[in-house]
């Protein structure tokens, strides 16, 4: 049986709605374990007030790690901590996957300094869905976690957002793109020319070339890669205008695919477990979809398959 690791402290709307989307989960695939992290005591409470029972287990975590505090000295500094704590089950394979809405930052520096990056991989990094018009959504990465890139890691990107497609889209041979300014090989910046040449004699993936920003949401490409810089300036562009055209009473079923709730969370592909970061104000259903999301990586095997692309492809001394 799957056992997925939930932050139940992480979010803005933390314990309940993680609890609740635990339990949800749980209702619906029986295959899953949920295994929830926190403050034991103020768990029980709120489900006591909203006449919620669980029998879910709960790992008692007396603190916890706050959005706005330093990444680093806070996952240093609080070890008791429900993400530090989840982070240390899921390297001693007591857990099998770990998601949190949390302090990204913490998740990242967890993800690093706990399960560690797969050897040849230099910069795990953050995905996001692209939403499309066929029944295949796209991917994009990284979205943030690496503002400062060189080409050798947007080829380790492409490698990992191949293998993810695979992995839970079921999608083979799918076309990856390098976000660029123009279609042309020559044209772009001394850095995205040089991840070009990189990625076109790169092996393992089918690289289709450059994609233009008015192409992101085209079948041009299935996985697209960029810096995190880049990457997160989209996905929050994307944002502003799904949320000020909702506000504006504007409904189109396209448009709706832009709400994060419909998939969960963000994946840190490149360490040796699956770890999902969720958005601050995720309610019970996106908690649900980024267990579901969890459970997929697992029950792929992606993470053996990125291990065996990155030695095959990136880092033949690697060992799988």
């Amino acid at each position: 049986m799957v056992r997925i690791g939930v932050d139940a402290m992480g979010g803005d709307y933390a314990p309940l709605e993680a609890v609740k989307g635990a339990i949800e989960a749980g209702r619906i695939h029986s295959d899953y374990q949920v295994v929830l992290f926190g403050e034991k005591k103020s768990i029980e409470a709120v489900c006591r007030q909203e006449g919620i029972l669980t029998s879910i287990e709960i790992i008692d975590c007396p603190t916890q790690i706050e959005m706005g505090e330093h990444p680093v000295k806070a996952f240093s500094s609080k070890q008791d901590s429900s993400i530090a704590v989840g982070f240390r089950y899921l390297a001693e394979g007591m857990i099998d996957a770990f998601l949190s809405a949390g302090n990204t930052g913490a998740m990242l520096v967890g993800s690093l300094m706990t399960v560690k990056a797969i050897p040849g991989i230099d910069r795990p990094c953050l995905t996001t869905v692209v939403p499309r018009l066929n029944n295949h959504p796209g991917l994009l990465l990284d979205v943030g976690a690496n503002a400062d890139c060189k080409p050798e890691h947007l080829q380790q990107f492409a490698i990992l957002g191949s293998v993810f497609y695979v992995a839970v889209n079921k999608v083979e041979n799918p076309k990856v793109g390098l976000l660029n300014i123009g279609e042309e090989e020559e044209k772009g910046s001394l850095f995205t020319r040089a991840t070009h040449t990189l990625l076109k004699n790169t092996g393992g993936i089918n690289f289709v070339g450059n994609v233009e920003g008015r192409d992101i949401f085209g079948d041009n490409s299935d996985v697209i890669v960029c810096d995190g810089f880049t990457g997160n300036v989209i996905i929050k562009v994307c944002e502003g205008m799904y949320y000020r055209l909702a506000k504006r009473g504007v409904q189109d079923d396209y448009l709706d695919k832009f709400n994060f709730k419909h998939y969960g969370g963000s994946s840190v592909l490149g360490v040796n477990a699956p770890v999902i970061v969720g958005h601050g104000i995720s309610k019970a259903d996106t908690f649900v979809k980024m267990i579901e999301l969890a459970a997929e990586e697992v029950n792929s095997g992606m993470i053996q398959k990125i291990k065996d692309a990155v030695a095959a492809h990136l880092n033949p001394q690697a060992t799988a």
